[in-house]
């Protein structure tokens, strides 16, 4: 038996969505290429190597606020005198400080030879030319001190990194301006139904708006992808395969909506099997049940990743930010795809569940103790307001029965959409 025998799909058996995510896992072929882009326009990037600083960040000891540079030694007394010799704004550099001398300083501001503080411009009286000092400091107080922040030689982010604003601003304070990061994944996004309309067109009757393929588009767009936009595709095998050998040829990975089902007019499945093979179909969640995943097979023998989503809109955006989101990601090289959960009570019971995992679209409701999970009214697979009117997914295990204060884990959409 080979390889491809072996991780044949089980015809009859819903895959657990745990198996399903190992399965994705060991099966993606990553992305070894890596181009060069602009900081300003990194975030969201991958980095392709790991990064050091040249330089100490402040690079000169400095003043943490506005006040006066001291001596500390000069402050033996409840009410000094000090003569003040010199402004230091930020951006200047002082002269030498002497002994009965003290420099006004501001915030940023690099500390003059000999001073070894700043004292705070509230504990001070200004006399003329000079100061009275109410209060003693110790040597280093209120100093921001020369690669405090970094020091020269330090690592600062590995490769695999997925590029946090914080991040663009981290790489800045050392002075870089370009970064090399993993090349951009190009994603084929494919739509099927003859009921599929793109929005600005007339609906005919039994004719609907194309919705998923906006909400994919732009999901994938937050993921940095280059998306590749296939159109909608007919309700026909020969049409379906056509467009997955073109998509093949031009993409690292392949997504479509629709027609992975059992259905007389679901071809997107015969046609992936007839050019490829799938590794992954039915999985025991709720909603997104139809799920696929496999990989189409280029003419030189190569493969290209291929995803089938359920058509239902829910379904659709359940299995992308669950399955796909976190495969196009390690594609990359990130290090870290998978989102954050924490566990919160319930506000509401529910009889046991079957054998799919569910993912109910909830918000989380202050309480005078504490907070709790309320799901959305509709949990259709079909109603894609509940995305937008509900802040995240509860998962409620297979055979389940959830009674009021229950706790279940809940993964926030800002875990999944960014």
């Amino acid at each position: 038996m080979d390889d491809r025998t072996a991780i044949r799909i089980r015809k009859t058996a819903l895959t657990p969505i745990s198996l399903a995510q190992k399965t994705l896992v060991e099966s993606l072929a990553l992305i070894d290429e890596q181009e060069s882009t602009q900081l300003r326009s990194a975030a969201g990037r991958i980095l392709a190597r790991d990064y050091y600083s040249d330089i100490d960040v402040p690079p000169l000891n400095n003043s943490a606020m506005d006040g006066y540079a001291v001596l500390s030694g000069d402050l033996k007394s409840q009410a000094t005198s000090l003569k003040v010799t010199q402004r230091i704004a930020a951006g200047q550099k002082g002269e030498q400080l002497s002994s009965g001398e003290a420099a006004r300083i501001f915030t940023g501001a690099p500390l003059p030879k000999g001073a070894d503080a700043v004292v705070m411009q509230e504990n001070c009286q200004v006399e003329k030319d000079s100061i009275k000092v109410f209060q003693k400091v110790q040597p280093g107080e209120n100093l921001r001190l020369s690669g405090e922040d970094i020091k020269a030689g330090e690592l600062l982010l590995n490769k695999g990194r997925r590029l946090l604003a914080q991040d663009i601003g981290l790489l800045a304070s050392i002075g870089l301006t370009q970064l090399d990061v993993v090349r951009q994944i190009r994603v084929a996004l494919m739509t099927t139904g003859d009921e599929l309309v793109h929005p600005g067109g007339s609906l005919k009757a039994g004719q609907i708006y194309n919705s998923n393929f906006y909400t994919l588009a732009s999901l994938l767009e937050a993921l940095g992808a280059k998306v590749i936009d296939l159109g909608v595709v007919e309700d026909d095998l020969q049409g379906t395969k056509r467009a997955l050998v073109a998509a093949s040829d031009q993409a690292d990975c392949v997504i479509t909506t629709g027609g992975v089902s059992v259905g007389e007019e679901d071809h997107v499945k015969a046609a992936v099997e007839a050019m490829g093979y799938l590794d992954l179909w039915k999985l025991a969640i709720k909603p997104g049940k139809p799920f696929a995943s496999g990989k189409l097979i280029r003419a030189n023998n190569s493969s290209v990743q291929f995803f089938g989503l359920p058509g239902n809109p829910v379904s659709a955006f359940v299995t992308f930010v669950l399955l796909v989101r976190p495969a196009l990601l390690a594609m990359q090289g990130c290090r870290e795809s998978a989102p954050k959960s924490f566990h919160l009570p319930t506000g509401f019971s529910c009889q046991k569940t079957a054998e799919r995992q569910e993912y109910l679209r909830v918000i989380v409701v202050a309480g005078v103790n504490q907070s709790a999970l309320m799901p959305y009214d509709n949990q259709s697979s079909g109603v894609a307001a509940s995305l937008s009117y509900s802040e995240g997914l509860a998962i409620v295990p297979p055979y389940s029965e959830i009674a009021i204060g229950d706790s279940l884990e809940y993964i926030p959409f800002s875990e999944l959409l960014n």
